[in-house]
């Protein structure tokens, strides 16, 4: 079966072709990909690199922390595509983004201040989760409008932590 997964308003074409093989746009890749102790944490081999990842499912969505990034990532099989499109693409989206905590964890740093402007790239917060530290990078460019938390708070999974206009 073939899925659309759309990351950061690309779509990309994914077809699982078997247990350690899926073509994405076309392209195959030899995949190898567990769930580290029952965790959200997922280790994946991709065509012989390694890779780490948070991933947290949302009611109409998932949250993918991979190399510092978090991505929103939708995926939908190609029936869901038809039948999503026949009624129209829905309301658009507000012009300000929350960073939420993917994960439980404690506030580290926050190099940001509110007013500041960001590009896209630029470090929001430091979480630390699990003896690892964790760098949340702006999905866009923009300007901090509302620094949730502090320095030294412990926040839970989806916590709002700022915003982004």
């Amino acid at each position: 079966m073939k899925y659309i997964t759309t990351v950061d308003d690309k779509e990309f074409t994914v077809e699982v072709i078997d247990a350690h093989h899926v073509a994405v746009d076309g392209v195959a890749y030899k995949v190898d990909f567990q769930s580290v102790r029952g965790q959200p944490i997922f280790s994946m081999l991709l065509d012989g690199k390694s890779y780490e990842a948070f991933i947290y499912s949302d009611e109409d969505r998932w949250d993918v922390l991979l190399q510092g990034m978090l991505y929103p990532v939708t995926v939908e099989d190609e029936r869901e595509r038809r039948l999503r499109s026949s009624f129209g693409s829905g309301p658009a989206p507000t012009g300000e983004f929350f960073l939420k905590a993917p994960m439980p964890g404690l506030v580290v740093s926050i190099p940001v201040n509110d007013g500041q402007a960001v590009a896209k790239g630029d470090v929001l917060v430091i979480l630390e989760s699990m003896k690892m530290q964790n760098e949340l990078k702006s999905p866009r460019d923009g300007k901090i409008s509302r620094i949730r938390v502090k320095c030294g708070d412990n926040v839970e999974r989806k916590q709002t932590l700022l915003s982004v206009i």
